[in-house]
């Protein structure tokens, strides 16, 4: 049986000019920001559970119009204490 010939691989080199490290402004986060990206996490929880407990007919009696306003909102009230909370997990990805 013949044997298979041996192919010579192609030794390529990078190029070091795309390699050259860049200065990154390294720092832990300031205080106020951490302090709004958890308090819009805790403001978006807050909401809903102020919805749900104030705002919502219950069968504790309460006709849920005691915050007329947030009543009116009626479902918008999950866009937005979803959307504080989501506001606040995307602040974690540039958090250091």
């Amino acid at each position: 049986m013949p044997k298979s010939k041996v192919r010579k691989k192609t030794d390529y080199t990078i190029n070091t000019a795309n390699r050259t490290p860049v200065k990154v402004k390294v720092g832990p986060s300031s205080t106020w920001y951490v302090a709004l990206m958890l308090g819009l996490m805790l403001f978006g929880l807050l909401w809903l559970i102020v919805f749900y407990l104030v705002a919502t007919p219950s069968s504790l009696g309460a006709d849920g119009k005691v915050l007329h306003w947030m009543y009116a909102l009626g479902s918008w009230n999950f866009l937005i204490g979803f959307g504080f909370m989501v506001a606040g997990l995307l602040m974690t990805m540039r958090w250091r």
